[in-house]
């Protein structure tokens, strides 16, 4: 147990940090060759992007709620699910999560205008560029912090096995690479809350360690799917979701289905 304790340490900062750097990096690379991307393709770029988020998002909670029914949950499974999604909600709107994140890009976007180098150029609309940094901000990070991917890599990242956060960060940083041609540098500023969530849930994943069980893992996959559906309907443009405030959907799902397992 000990060894593994410590192998779970030493490989957490290699998981949550290539992720990191992997956002870092794909965001780079948007803001150098944004100017060289045609509004075409940037939209084009989004609707890929959102239809394989569908996807993704689709697969990861139909498994889950498949998986859930048949690890201790049965015909109560989708009641799990959608309790989780309706009182998370709730929950996440009752206390505002979606607009203290928006506050929170205001703040870095306060800071990011007294980096030279961070700061809008001399725009005709600034109050637009600051929109699109927030905007940037808020998006990304959602994108990178929702669902059971972010979940679950880090818990396995905190036990020894940072493969799935290795995956992650492949996507994450070809996602900020188109999303940064057009969102500009709040994109970047996104590495922020995946340091801040994956390492605390990495951190934490040895205590935690006992509850999460198989039924835990499987709830926990179906309402993130969920989430990250709703976020790729987002990316295509064709519906917008209050995800951020659905956000404690998922520690429900986690902790409802561990009472009832």
């Amino acid at each position: 147990m000990a060894d593994r304790r410590e192998r779970g340490v030493n490989v957490l900062g290699s998981g949550v940090l290539v992720n990191v750097l992997a956002v870092l990096v794909g965001s780079a690379i948007g803001l150098m060759f944004g100017g060289v991307i045609t509004e075409r393709f940037r939209a084009i770029a989004f609707s890929g992007i959102g239809l394989a988020t569908i996807v993704i998002g689709a697969s990861m909670a139909i498994g889950g709620l498949a998986d859930l029914g048949t690890n201790g949950m049965g015909p109560y499974a989708a009641l799990v699910l959608v309790g989780s999604l309706v009182v998370g909600a709730l929950l996440g709107e009752a206390l505002r999560i979606e607009h203290r994140l928006e506050h929170f890009g205001h703040f870095l976007q306060r800071i990011a205008h007294r980096v030279p180098f961070l700061a809008p150029g001399r725009a005709e609309q600034p109050g637009e560029k600051a929109h699109t940094l927030v905007e940037g901000f808020v998006t990304a990070s959602l994108l990178f912090c929702v669902g059971a991917m972010t979940i679950l890599g880090s818990i396995k990242d905190g036990l020894g096995d940072p493969s799935l956060l290795y995956l992650k960060a492949l996507l994450d940083g070809i996602a900020a690479i188109a999303l940064a041609t057009t969102l500009g540098v709040g994109v970047a500023l996104s590495a922020i809350p995946i340091l801040v969530i994956q390492g605390s849930v990495a951190l934490g994943a040895h205590a935690i360690e006992p509850f999460v069980t198989e039924a835990v893992i499987n709830a926990i996959q179906a309402t993130g799917g969920a989430l990250i559906f709703a976020i790729g309907l987002d990316l295509a443009r064709i519906k917008r979701l209050p995800v951020g405030n659905m956000l404690p959907a998922i520690i429900i799902a986690a902790v409802l289905t561990g009472f009832l397992t």
